[in-house]
């Protein structure tokens, strides 16, 4: 995976000064957070006029992310038409909904992944470099892995809605930007509307004028809300969500974990898939997906040994340790991979009851979303 462009300018022992802090029990953080507190942020939405939906999120660091999303009817491609459930049996009529054939059928599955089309602009790089291409990537595998989002923009048997969204990072990164660009791209979709379709059937389409009566994407009232990616870093066996670049620079290994509240029918899909703990009814959350990073301190120098330190005599041998060998550097940079059990304890802490997640998800929730 592509690694952290984070660069701190920390000398080895400040990188271990602060690999320590990070794990003691409770791990000290050089901005005084807990393990799990996010920075303090500034949000708002619907700030851009021409769109179907819009937000803006501002980091205390300064990092600032805007996030665009407009819609566009599509003609859909001939596709094969949905399998029937097996065991259905046609003659239970007298039980069935007397308008049932005036309704159009559920778009429950006739969504397609391909209709969301994501571009992530961030200042110095092109747009074919590597980390706005896996940035994107990583998101967007969020946001459709339960196949909701797609199912939303389903219209009829002929067309369907192409949903664009533009994310514009303001400022250069100062470190990883994918929390930021994820919980702004929530609140953008959180706040787009479609017009209101008046036509019926598979005939094209027609929609009401009236923006006021425009229907959300994702309804205040509805319990399913876009998912969202944890950036996670383990220093020894602690877990630290939203890490600052200091923490970056050190960490052993880095996590983007996607989580959302997942329908019972997407939760059966991937039933005996999770890594993380079991979930009985569709409005808690679900593991979506898992990313790794290359943490930078895997490329880091290690710190200068005396015996080759020209400021410290640079001929005078190592002192020994009680094992008889030369003591280690100041600094050694992590090598190798992660523990199963860190992995397993960060999934938990991100989807657990009154967890990270749904902290976050909560705290979004109280944005004030117009229309």
């Amino acid at each position: 995976m592509p690694p952290s462009t984070t660069t701190t300018l920390l000398s080895p022992a400040e990188l271990s000064y602060l690999h320590t802090s990070l794990s003691l029990t409770p791990p000290v953080r050089p901005d005084g957070r807990t393990a799990t507190q996010f920075r303090p942020l500034v949000a708002e939405t619907d700030i851009l006029p021409a769109t179907n939906g819009s937000a803006r999120i501002c980091f205390a660091d300064g990092t600032e992310a805007i996030v665009g999303v407009k819609a566009e009817v599509e003609k859909t491609t001939s596709r094969a038409p949905a399998q029937p459930a097996p065991n259905t049996q046609e003659e239970d009529t007298e039980m069935a909904d007397p308008d049932a054939s005036q309704k159009s059928p559920s778009p429950r599955g006739h969504g397609s992944k391909s209709w969301v089309e994501m571009s992530i602009e961030i200042p110095g790089y092109r747009d074919d470099d590597a980390l706005p291409v896996f940035l994107a990537a990583m998101l967007n595998e969020g946001l459709t892995a339960t196949g909701d989002l797609a199912d939303k923009l389903y219209i009829n048997a002929r067309f369907h809605w192409r949903l664009y969204l533009d994310i514009l990072l303001l400022s250069a990164p100062l470190s990883y930007p994918v929390p930021l660009l994820s919980l702004t791209t929530h609140l953008a979709l959180l706040s787009t509307h479609f017009p209101r379709l008046i036509s019926e059937g598979d005939e094209d389409p027609l929609f009401d004028d009236d923006w006021d009566a425009a229907p959300a994407l994702y309804p205040s009232d509805a319990q399913l809300r876009p998912p969202i990616t944890l950036l996670v870093v383990a220093v020894g066996e602690n877990i630290v969500f939203d890490p600052s670049k200091e923490e970056i620079a050190v960490a052993d290994t880095i996590l983007a974990i996607s989580v959302g509240v997942a329908t019972e029918e997407a939760e059966g899909k991937r039933k005996g898939k999770e890594l993380g703990e079991k979930r009985g009814d569709g409005g808690k959350l679900s593991l979506l997906g898992i990313r790794v990073v290359d943490p930078p301190a895997r490329s880091a120098g290690a710190g200068v040994e005396d015996q080759a330190n020209s400021a410290t005599g640079g001929g005078k041998s190592a002192e020994k340790g009680a094992d008889g060998e030369g003591k280690e550097e100041v600094w050694r940079p992590p090598r190798g991979g992660f523990k199963r059990r860190v992995l397993m304890k960060a999934i938990g802490m991100s989807l657990g009851e009154k967890g990270v997640g749904e902290e976050v998800l909560a705290g979004l929730e109280a944005v004030k979303v117009g229309c």
